[in-house]
């Protein structure tokens, strides 16, 4: 097959190539895209190989299992409803009026559309509030990637001041004094004497049930070849090769799980944020927050850490521009080592304006439906 694709870029290039016309450059054109967009309708095995750096361990795409009818068995387990009870309920939160759904809201892709989080007395935090779509697949979580489960996670957002400013003795006192809790509690741990461990557990367990729904592009590779478009496969093509995004996200979530700086650190000035480094301690590592996973993403804007862009174009055009010009000179990395240094795997793309569109196209084409949770009716009191 990839033999004869071949032959016909060659023969196709042999028959044009003799008008010498501005019109024959646009009819090679179209036809090495027809030959492209076919290839891409192929089994994935067959697609052109990612422009990969050298030293970057990535991995194929895959598709997102579909959702069987154990989904609703899970969603019974006592844990797990125990989990979405806590989660939706402001009980949790020093001021009784802020639950763990007023960022991550069902209804916003599980994320709250603002620049940064508002959580106490209104106050501003200074992230971008993630989606916690997949989350049961991180090995990490925040964006600096300070905790390494979910059950730990969930501690930092209930005591912090700008956040839900709880403690954990008068979560557990309002909690046990609602029979109905205790009742829940019992049955999901076999334990009424419970603490702040069982409770961030069931937040857990909760929100291990939080994934994307399958996308076009899930049913794409899983043979549906009509499921993208056109524009959206030449989006594809380039997210593997030109655009080289496929050193970052990469696999079933778009994602390598890892840490980079790509400019946005702004150092010295407002908005600075050292990210990882605030963590390691380690100069390297200024400036370094996680990548995050693509899927649905145009449902989670805005987008990176700090939530600064609201516009997917522009976002694709800051890549496309490579960052580094951010990067110190030598004598700016002598005089202070702890500038940040753009991560070498941001490179200028040159990409036009047509291909930026295509590559957005292709963006919507993982983005799945959105799955609008229902809140609670009622809560235990």
């Amino acid at each position: 097959m990839k033999k004869n694709i071949a032959l016909l870029i060659l023969a196709s290039v042999v028959i044009f190539a003799s008008f010498g016309s501005k019109n024959t450059k646009v009819q090679i054109n179209n036809f090495t895209d027809s030959i492209l967009i076919a290839q891409y309708r192929q089994p994935l095995s067959l697609w052109p190989q990612p422009v990969i750096d050298s030293g970057v361990i990535w991995e194929e795409f895959s598709s997102l299992p579909k959702i069987d009818s154990s989904y609703f068995t899970l969603m019974e387990q006592p844990d797990v409803k125990l989990g979405k009870l806590l989660f939706f309920d402001p009980l949790l939160s020093g001021s009784n009026q802020i639950s763990c759904s007023s960022c991550h809201n069902p209804q916003t892709s599980w994320a709250d559309h603002l620049t940064v989080s508002v959580g106490n007395d209104h106050i501003e935090g200074t992230r971008n509030t993630p989606s916690l779509l997949n989350v049961y697949a991180r090995e990490e979580l925040f964006w600096d990637g300070r905790s390494s489960s979910l059950e730990d996670q969930a501690m930092s957002p209930l005591v912090a001041h700008h956040e839900m400013n709880s403690n954990p003795e008068d979560i557990i006192a309002k909690l046990q004094a609602i029979p109905k809790y205790n009742e829940l509690f019992i049955h999901a741990y076999g334990n009424s004497n419970y603490d702040l461990k069982e409770v961030t557990m069931a937040l857990a367990s909760f929100q291990r049930t939080l994934s994307s729904r399958r996308s076009r592009f899930d049913e794409f590779i899983d043979g549906n070849t009509n499921a993208l478009k056109d524009q959206e496969i030449r989006g594809l093509h380039l997210f593997r090769v030109k655009a080289r995004c496929m050193n970052c996200h990469h696999g079933k979530f778009f994602t390598d799980d890892g840490y980079h700086n790509i400019g946005l650190t702004y150092y010295k000035r407002k908005y600075e944020d050292l990210g990882l480094y605030h963590i390691t301690h380690k100069s390297q590592d200024v400036g370094k927050f996680r990548t995050p996973s693509l899927r649905d993403i145009m449902n989670t804007g805005p987008w990176m850490h700090n939530g600064l862009f609201r516009d997917m174009t522009g976002l694709l055009n800051m890549y496309n521009s490579g960052m580094q010009m951010n990067s110190p000179t030598a004598a700016e990395a002598l005089l202070d080592p702890m500038h940040p240094v753009t991560d070498p795997l941001m490179k200028k793309l040159n990409l036009s304006k047509a291909e930026i569109q295509d590559l957005k196209a292709f963006l919507e084409s993982i983005t799945a439906t959105k799955y609008r949770m229902r809140r609670p009716e009622t809560l235990p009191r």
